[in-house]
């Protein structure tokens, strides 16, 4: 019943069913032990009731239950102008705007002057921006519509290009939206502009619903407007994916590569399928140019598999993975040890194959790897990797544009590794460099995305909000670290965060984590050993820490003990309390030179 359910989730969508069979859905899934609980505030400029019960659907699916704010009909303006003290109770975690071209206040008629329509365009930007400006007392991510076009247009194709024309209009709206998402860092664009074009206007319209419920989309369209919206608050949250695992044959190009050889399988403009397949290869090349991992899992020769890369018109070539899996052994073994290799969890992942069997074995054995239900037709797996939000991004850092530089040069650490027999003499051969230092501006973006991501070398799994982070390292009652490591393959980038709040002469640690990809390099004892100097300098005389056990955070469990914390109680919570006394000398050798 659970995986029936779960696949009328997926794309794609079967937006009748989802709206039929919500209430069972709704039930079966709230079965499941949901350890994250979201207050999301939807302030709608129309009817908003069947929205939030779907979005509700898609957050429960990736384990988050959900409290809801809803504002009345077309009250979106006055709840966050105005004080509000029931949306101020509610501390929204999230706001969702849910406006659209119908919430404009007025359009040029075709007698304004280009002086009145400018006077008339201000004063709708003017609105917006009011609004955000207003919102930000509540400390929190905002996701707000663009608009979608109206059905209809008076002026025909000259409204696109006439200052007059409402579409004129609308796309002019659309790109200030848009540079105002690029300066403002909590607020987040949902695409509305793009759905409804993907899914066409006759679809994404009811005029019916629209003038006898104040719907603003169709029923066929909130499933689909529900997803996304969902898409943009898991990669809020730091749950994107951040690898994709490729079968090769009949995934990558058509035919087989053992039995066609190099010249027979289909790939590049001589054909129409093999076009397709070129232009799958470009969609996969984008993904890693923007910081997803490639890995391949193929049932294949080695050789064999990687000679294909060679093709005259393959976009791909081997050096762009990360891990190339190509043999015999079963997929979900060989989809173990790529997460492994890379040091990611599996719950990063994302299997592509052609083949349902294989699909079926993997998601049976692994069920924390995403699979999307592909098929066999190339024409249809970017739509399944897009519609199903698995690499939902809200910003280009520069950590992302270098992650798989990142990966690769830790394949060759591990390889390095292999040819020492003492581990320290491999610590010392790496010539690590460290830069640790308090939060500054230049970095609050990427401080934000690693504690939002990061699960396993992290002690309580708190989350911040980027605002909240820019807050804290303006707060003299903080010690607020990041870290950054090198060494001779290359650098690691922002990879550590410690927020230690000060209370009387104590330190107590909020957060501490660390980037899966530099564990077991001795960074957490250069990020102690400068801890330490912090508290020295604010003459603090104790640490407390605490560590809060999750399903992902084993690793840390014993980290303040290693570390000579001793033990003060267990709370009911089930956290365990640790206290360090400081002794104004350096913590253990990290064999790592700091800057």
């Amino acid at each position: 019943m659970k995986e029936n359910i779960i696949e009328l989730l997926n794309y794609p969508f079967d937006s009748s069913m989802i709206l039929r069979k919500r209430k069972a859905i709704r039930k079966e899934l709230i079965k499941e032990n949901l350890p994250f609980n979201l207050k999301f505030a939807v302030l709608g400029g129309s009817t908003t009731s069947e929205l939030i019960k779907i979005i509700e659907l898609f957050l429960l699916k990736n384990g988050f239950s959900v409290s809801f704010y809803e504002s009345e009909y077309n009250k979106y303006y006055e709840d966050s102008i105005f004080e509000n003290q029931d949306l101020l109770n509610f501390e929204p975690d999230l706001i969702y705007i849910h406006t659209t071209h119908h919430n404009i206040s007025e359009y040029p008629s075709i007698n304004d002057s280009k002086q009145d329509i400018e006077i008339i365009y201000k004063n709708e930007i003017r609105k917006f921006k009011s609004i955000w400006s207003s919102l930000k007392k509540y400390n929190c991510p905002i996701i707000q519509n663009n608009f979608d076009l109206p059905i209809n247009r008076s002026l025909g194709s000259l409204d696109s290009c006439d200052p007059h024309g409402k579409t004129f209009f609308l796309n002019r709206l659309n790109i200030d939206f848009a540079n105002e998402a690029q300066k403002n860092k909590s607020l987040h664009i949902n695409d509305i502009n793009y759905l409804s074009s993907m899914l066409g206007l006759k679809n994404w319209h009811d005029k019916n619903l629209w003038h006898s419920a104040k719907y603003a989309i169709s029923f066929q369209a909130i499933p689909v407007l529900s997803n996304k919206i969902a898409g943009i608050i898991l990669s809020i949250l730091g749950r994107s994916k951040k690898c994709i695992v490729l079968d090769l044959d009949n995934t990558c190009w058509g035919g087989v590569i053992g039995d066609d050889g190099l010249n027979g399988i289909k790939l590049g403009n001589e054909t129409a399928q093999g076009e397709a397949y070129k232009v799958f290869q470009s969609y996969i090349k984008e993904l890693k140019q923007r910081g997803i991992i490639l890995s391949v899992c193929s049932k294949n020769n080695h050789e064999i598999a990687k000679e294909a890369f060679t093709h005259s018109d393959s976009v791909l070539s081997f050096d762009d993975f990360t891990s190339f899996k190509a043999n015999w052994e079963p997929k979900y073994s060989n989809i173990e040890k790529i997460a492994s290799e890379i040091n990611i969890g599996l719950d990063s992942l994302v299997f592509i194959d052609d083949n349902a069997m294989e699909r079926n074995i993997v998601e049976s054995q692994l069920p924390a790897v995403s699979v999307p239900n592909v098929g066999n037709n190339i024409l249809d797996y970017i739509d399944h990797i897009e519609n199903n939000n698995y690499f939902e991004i809200l910003n280009l850092s520069s950590d992302d544009l270098s992650r798989n530089k990142f990966y690769s040069e830790n394949v060759q650490r591990n390889k390095q590794k292999s040819s020492f027999d003492n581990y320290n003499d491999y610590l010392v051969s790496l010539n690590m460099k460290a830069e640790i230092k308090p939060f500054c501006n230049v970095y609050i973006d990427r401080i934000t995305q690693l504690i939002n991501k990061t699960n396993q070398f992290n002690l309580t799994t708190k989350r911040y909000k980027l605002n909240e982070i820019e807050s804290i390292s303006k707060d003299d009652t903080y010690i607020s670290l990041y870290g950054k490591l090198e060494d001779k393959f290359g650098d690691n980038g922002l990879i550590s965060v410690i927020i230690g709040e000060i209370v009387d002469k104590t330190c107590i640690i909020d957060t501490w984590l660390m980037s899966c990809r530099v564990i077991k390099r001795n960074m957490e004892l250069a990020m102690f050993d400068m801890l330490i100097r912090e508290c020295n300098l604010r003459k603090i005389t104790k640490i407390i820490g605490v560590f809060k056990g999750t399903k992902k955070n084993n690793m840390v469990s014993t980290l303040f003990s290693d570390l000579g914390f001793s033990l003060v109680k267990e709370e009911v919570d089930k956290s365990i309390v640790w206290e360090y006394k400081i002794i104004n000398s350096r913590s253990k050798q990290t064999l790592i030179k700091v800057n």
